[in-house]
């Protein structure tokens, strides 16, 4: 009885412990109820409709009426050239955009040796402001400044006599742009992500580097990159998961009728095939394709990760 009485009271106790901490932690809680409800409404629900891959979807019958396929609309995708185009392009957007990956790495270390505060708080907002800047616009800016007929730097060049150089029309000079404007507009956010993780890392170990005689790269090479490593391999093995995904609007912005074969990737073939040919079942199963494709990488990066550096995101 004595037992039973004193288990009762330690739960208690634990339960209005939680409750005061509850009541303490409230304003972090009620902060998290955001953008729980945006991942239940736009990622959770949605995942009701994957059903649609395997049905023969009737836009007048429903999703429930139409009847099941099994497996046939994955293997009409598989027997399209275009899908198989698509993933190509979308791969290989994607690992060029991987070869820039250091990219914020380099420029967070650049400014943390900064030591005029103004001038590093400027460099930053300047190198982060794009990232606000939406793919329209920043596409829009593309094809001002890169267009062959009336693109700012082609007039300049064809002013001095120079002849114009086609950015958006050859397929070699487009992915260069492509990969460059992704640079220009998502390195500053990578490197305030890079920047917190420097804040981090303790200045002890600079000073007593500094006592020890270490020159700067010395410093960074052995207290500054292996501070911010975690966080380096977290932002990777995220990269790797998302190979096989890309953003609709750049692709979408910056293509035209001369590289098409290069600028159609697995976002734009979606809303193709979906919406403007009205396949939803089709364009469901290459979305379902394409999400297990992430899944398998992210794992397979994970454990790659797991096994050389002993640290990953799991």
């Amino acid at each position: 009885m004595r037992t039973e009485v004193s288990t009762d009271t330690s739960t208690l106790s634990v339960k209005g412990s939680g409750i005061a901490y509850l009541k303490r932690q409230w304003p972090l809680y009620a902060m998290i109820v955001v953008p729980m409800a945006f991942f239940i409404i736009f990622r959770y629900i949605p995942m009701a409709g994957v059903m649609v891959a395997f049905k023969d979807y009737n836009i007048f019958k429903g999703v429930w009426a139409s009847p099941w396929v099994g497996f046939a609309v994955f293997k009409e995708i598989f027997s399209m050239p275009e899908f198989y185009k698509a993933l190509r392009n979308t791969l290989m957007l994607n690992v060029l955009g991987l070869l820039t990956f250091p990219v914020p790495i380099i420029l967070a270390l650049l400014l943390n040796e900064l030591r005029t505060q103004w001038y590093k708080k400027v460099s930053q907002t300047l190198m982060y402001l794009p990232h606000f800047i939406s793919w329209v616009i920043v596409g829009g800016m593309a094809i001002e400044l890169l267009s062959t007929n009336n693109g700012s730097i082609n007039h300049m060049l064809i002013a001095i006599g120079a002849s114009p150089i086609p950015f958006l029309e050859k397929p070699a000079l487009w992915i260069t742009t492509y990969v460059g404007t992704g640079v220009w507009r998502n390195a500053g956010w990578g490197t305030i992500l890079y920047l917190a993780a420097l804040t981090g890392i303790n200045k002890e170990l600079y000073e007593a580097a500094e006592v020890d005689g270490a020159a700067r790269m010395r410093k960074i090479w052995h207290i500054t990159l292996p501070g911010i490593k975690p966080t380096i391999v977290v932002l990777f093995i995220l990269q790797i998961g998302n190979m096989a995904n890309i953003s609709f609007e750049q692709p979408y912005v910056l293509k035209n009728a001369y590289v098409m074969d290069y600028a159609q990737v697995i976002s734009t073939y979606v809303y193709s095939v979906g919406i403007q040919s009205a396949r939803f079942a089709l364009a469901t199963a290459v979305g379902l394709f394409q999400s297990v494709v992430g899944l398998i990488l992210l794992l397979s990066a994970e454990f790659i990760s797991r096994k050389i550096n002993q640290q990953g995101i799991f």
